[in-house]
Formats: C-alpha cells, structure tokens, sequence
C-alpha cells in the first residue's frame, strides 16, 4: 500500500519520496529487493541534495550493491553528505581513511571524522573511535577513552561495542578486571548474534569465570 502510495510522488520528482522508495527497494519493503533500483531512486534524490539518498548511494558504491564497487564513487556521494553533517556518512568516511578504501590510510583523518559522528551520538563511529583508542591509531593508546566510548555505543545497544566493552573488563583494560561485568555485555551481544561475544561467554561458562562452570550452556554458546 505504502509503494502504491509513494511512486506516484517519486515519479513527480518529490525527493522524500525518492528515497523512501529508493530504501524500500534496498532493503526489499513491499517490493522485491532490487539494488538496481534502488540505485535509481536514490540517485535521483541524491542528485537533488537529500543528504540521506547521497549517503545510500555512497553505500552502495561502497559495497558494490547495485553498482559496481567504486570507492572513488563512495568517497564523492559521502563527501556531499558530510557538507550537511549527516552522521552515518562521517563515520563512512572515517572508515575509509582508517582503511585505505580510495584514499590514502589516513589514521588523523579518520579519527577526525568518527569524532565528528560520535559527538552527534552515533553508536558505530563510537565503537570505531573507540577501537582508535585501544590500540593507540593516530592517537595515544588510551584504554580508559576506549573504554568510555565502548560504554556509549554500547548503552546504545550496538552489539560490537558492547562485545569490546565486555573484552575490556575481561582483561582489565581501563577499568579493574571484572569477570561479572564481562559476562553482562558479553552476554548483550551474544544475544544480538555476534559469533566472538557468543564464543567468549562459551568460555566464561566453560571455565566459570564470572558465572558459575556450566558446560552445558558453554556448549549451547560455542555451537551458535
């Protein structure tokens, strides 16, 4: 119903309308998911200034949804993005500069923009600047900063932070070695699917660090 509805306005050039449907052929809402298409409607809009399609297409760019992959491409639809200070795409630009994606490794640049998206409170640039943090890239190594920024991300329910935060108690990095802690995030991950969270609960099971020894839910964690 919502397609019927929205194509109509797409086809008229409205640009909410552009990239809603440009969305819903992403992700497959209501339609079958096409990149293809995708790709099409949020070009349009992109093209028209809507921040949210420019990040999209960088994207798909970026992953080689829809388009061949094309970091130069990726870079260029981010970088418009960026100029209205959309988040996502600050922290997209981040991650190529962190890893040399159609630009020259850059650890300064990249830690200059996942600050710039973590400060608007986005969870992945936290958890990226965090990880900066804790092996010392472009910055001083600084576990407790890392462990702050884990904590952000991580209360935000983003399941790669909250897998950092639970390493971070575990080996005692910028806060004392607290098994228990450990297991709370460890388990808020696992939860969430991430397969190193899952293993590493297996073990605290399995050795009943911070949990009493229980090797059948250690079993039950190593197997998912």
């Amino acid at each position: 119903k919502a397609y019927k509805l929205i194509l109509p306005l797409a086809e008229q050039g409205n640009v909410m309308a552009q990239t809603t449907l440009g969305v819903m052929y992403l992700e497959g809402y209501g339609v079958p998911q096409d990149y293809k298409e995708a790709v099409k409607w949020e070009r349009l809009a992109a093209k028209q200034g809507d921040a949210y399609a420019q990040y999209n297409l960088g994207m798909m760019y970026d992953k080689g949804r829809g388009v061949p992959q094309d970091y130069k491409q990726a870079e260029k639809w981010y970088r418009l993005a960026v100029k209205q200070g959309y988040a996502e795409a600050q922290n997209n630009l981040g991650v190529m500069y962190d890893k040399g994606h159609g630009v020259s490794q850059d650890f300064k640049e990249a830690i200059k923009w996942y600050q710039l998206s973590a400060k608007q409170g986005y969870a992945e640039a936290q958890n990226n600047l965090g990880f900066m943090y804790e092996v010392g890239d472009g910055v001083p190594q600084d576990y407790k900063e890392a462990v702050r920024l884990y904590r952000l991300a991580a209360e935000q329910g983003f399941a790669p932070a909250q897998y950092n935060l639970g390493a971070m108690y575990f080996e005692g990095l910028g806060v004392p070695q607290d098994h228990k802690e450990a297991v709370k995030w460890f388990r808020r991950s696992a939860e969430q699917g991430n397969a190193h969270a899952q293993n590493n609960l297996g073990v605290l099971y399995d050795k009943g660090h911070g949990v009493p020894q229980n090797y059948e839910e250690a079993i039950k964690w190593y197997q998912l």
